[in-house]
């Protein structure tokens, strides 16, 4: 989902995740990226006479039964291959590498979403669900248990990979397997962690980020408070419609000549995004205060996780604007505190999609290879 009519500088994808650009199509031209994986396309049968469309791949030489890795999206209506700009195909990338190291992999759309694109089911009881993050949970639920009833896959070998929401998925799901009625998992890979309360997550989005490029892009002597001299060196070089927007956030309230970044420029931006009517944010849908309401009721990782006593990694970019690092921070130093077995994994210059891009204005991109070969090789070393 994305804020309308506020600053495009403030317009990040927002609640615990992100969601595919409407229409975004994958491109390029067939080649050899699944060579020597076997790609069967699968139903996988949920609740409420919904059926998940998915893949199930592997590779080709491999014998006897295998470990699986079922892949958990972000938030929205995501592709099995989370489809979210043109090429860029999050979980696609993850399950080329994956299968490649020996093991299987499940993806799946999302209810609601029919094929690659994301394209749409008609039917809106399977577009809103009533309760969307906890049917989220069990449609996640429901690919665990397809995962290890395929006659290649041993049971004892489930793996749970999310990503932003999915990393909470995982989390619930692993916390409390009898309740969903899974198989306790052999492991979760958390890529993009997500902390907090869905309020103060989006408050960060929302608001925070913008706060934090102007502490760290235009104020220079560090004191919070940006003379004229520092707004127009940090506006110098930016695009017009950029610039723009920076100046229309950029009041000094109390003509003192100066512009306090928290104090003035705060509660400009908190009223352009209309945060103080969370979770009935101006502009979004009803489903979106519905989602963030849901999704409330769950624990986070950093409190699911450490309930878990098989082995976790958590791989986050140190530059996420949206599920900032210090949330997989915070969760590595919980699963510490719970003596579990658990790798933390932080990547600078890194972004939401794992992918190397600017910290502020992110370009959308696949995972970074060097993310991927961390994944696979945590994940070949507890086959």
């Amino acid at each position: 989902m994305r804020m309308k009519k506020i600053p495009l500088l403030m317009a990040a994808a927002l609640v615990v995740g992100l969601v595919p650009a409407a229409g975004a199509q994958a491109t390029g031209k067939p080649g050899n990226e699944w060579a020597g994986i076997v790609r069967e396309a699968v139903t996988i049968p949920m609740d409420g006479g919904w059926s998940a469309k998915g893949e199930f791949t592997y590779p080709r030489s491999a014998r006897g039964r295998l470990p699986v890795v079922v892949l958990l999206h972000g938030s929205g209506q995501n592709d099995m291959d989370q489809t979210l700009a043109p090429g860029v195909t999050t979980l696609k990338s993850v399950a080329r590498s994956v299968s490649r190291s020996g093991f299987a992999v499940l993806r799946f759309n999302k209810r609601g979403v029919v094929g690659v694109g994301p394209k749409l089911s008609d039917n809106p009881a399977f577009l809103d669900p009533v309760k969307p993050y906890e049917q989220t949970v069990r449609d996640a639920a429901a690919a665990v248990r397809f995962a290890g009833a395929q006659k290649r896959v041993d049971p004892a070998r489930v793996f749970l990979l999310g990503h932003s929401e999915g990393t909470q998925v995982a989390g619930n799901l692993v916390a409390d397997p009898r309740t969903y009625g899974i198989r306790k998992p052999a492991g979760v890979v958390a890529m993009g962690v997500v902390h907090g309360t869905p309020r103060q997550v989006i408050y960060y989005q929302a608001v925070g980020r913008t706060l934090g490029q102007l502490h760290e892009e235009f104020d220079f002597d560090g004191d919070g408070r940006l003379t004229p001299a520092e707004v127009s060196e940090g506006l110098a070089g930016r695009p017009a419609d950029e610039a723009a927007q920076f100046r229309a956030v950029l009041i000094d309230a109390d003509k003192d000549g100066v512009v306090a970044i928290d104090a003035e420029a705060e509660p400009v931006i908190r009223a352009a995004v209309g945060f103080d009517r969370f979770p009935n944010l101006p502009g979004m849908p009803e489903r979106f205060a519905r989602y963030v309401t849901d999704i409330a009721r769950f624990p986070t990782p950093a409190q699911a996780l450490p309930r878990f006593d098989g082995p976790v990694l958590l791989v986050n970019g140190q530059t996420d604007t949206q599920t900032v690092v210090r949330g997989a921070i915070v969760t590595d130093a919980a699963l510490a505190a719970a003596g579990r077995d658990h790798t933390l994994i932080t990547y600078p210059g890194m972004s939401h999609l794992m992918n190397v891009t600017a910290e502020y204005q992110p370009a959308p991109g696949n995972p970074d290879p060097a993310v991927l070969r961390d994944i696979t090789a945590w994940l070949s070393a507890r086959r």
